[in-house]
């Protein structure tokens, strides 16, 4: 359930297009987005109440984009680059560990929290393939041993930070 928070959020982000029609979703949606870290259920129907849409037209445009997420991230939210460059360079690899350390797939929060896995098409630094991103940090030419080490980093700190 969405706290009273969370739809004043939602209904902030609304009061900037007040006669909005369907050509400003996409904009609200990366408002809300941005705000809160996610679309939440409530958002996507509150949203659709405003722009006179049904829910399911919000959430199929919402959809279409990878961009858009529909859980909350983590504390510690990584994504990890799976264009060319960094899949040629064995990024495979590095998703493989990262999944089995956290216990989690892409798309996905740990139960506690604090962690939460994005693939993304291309981060855009391919000359330091394969990379990662841990907290808005960049972690370049990332072996899976090295993105081991990271991922230990990261627990301690989101423990001791939490």
């Amino acid at each position: 359930m969405v706290s009273n928070v969370k739809l004043q959020e939602v209904n902030a982000v609304l009061e900037d297009y007040p006669t909005a029609g369907r050509d400003a979703l996409i904009p609200i949606l990366q408002q809300v987005q941005k705000r809160q870290g996610y679309l939440s259920p409530q958002a996507v129907i509150r949203i659709g109440e405003h722009l006179n849409l049904a829910p399911s037209k919000v959430y199929g445009v919402a959809t279409f984009y990878n961009q858009f997420r529909f859980s909350a991230p983590g504390q510690c939210h990584i994504q990890v680059c799976r264009g060319t460059a960094c899949h040629v360079k064995g990024s495979a690899g590095v998703l493989e560990t990262i999944q089995r350390l956290l216990k989690i797939e892409p798309g996905q929060t740990t139960r506690d929290g604090r962690f939460s896995l994005e693939v993304v098409a291309c981060i855009g630094a391919c000359g330091l393939a394969p990379l990662i991103c841990c907290e808005e940090n960049f972690h370049a030419q990332v072996s899976p041993a090295k993105a081991e080490k990271i991922i230990k980093q990261y627990q301690k700190k989101v423990t001791t930070d939490g």
